[in-house]
């Protein structure tokens, strides 16, 4: 193993969870935060919660209406075209 090109390890680094729950791990960090851990995680806990950060979800359903908008709009154009346009005849 080379030298002096690997981060320091900590064996004691804390992490914080969003929850209010702290632990110790072995990181290259000595200090974490984060948002889930696996005493607030829904697969974990077994309850159903939405983890809905910066509005993901809203944008996601308003593209989801948006689109489904579009589509009926073209179908409306289609079908009006198609009844419009006189058959042409072949000779």
């Amino acid at each position: 193993m080379k030298k002096d090109i690997h981060p320091e390890y900590f064996k004691d680094a804390i992490i914080h969870c969003s929850c209010g729950k702290t632990f110790k791990i072995g990181s290259t960090r000595k200090e974490m935060h984060v948002e889930v851990c696996s005493a607030c995680h829904p697969f974990y806990t077994g309850q159903d919660k939405m983890i809905d950060t910066a509005g993901r979800v809203e944008k996601f359903n308003k593209r989801l209406a948006k689109k489904a908008e579009l589509k009926t709009e073209l179908k409306k154009k289609k079908t009006a075209s198609v009844k419009k346009t006189p058959k042409s005849k072949k000779k």
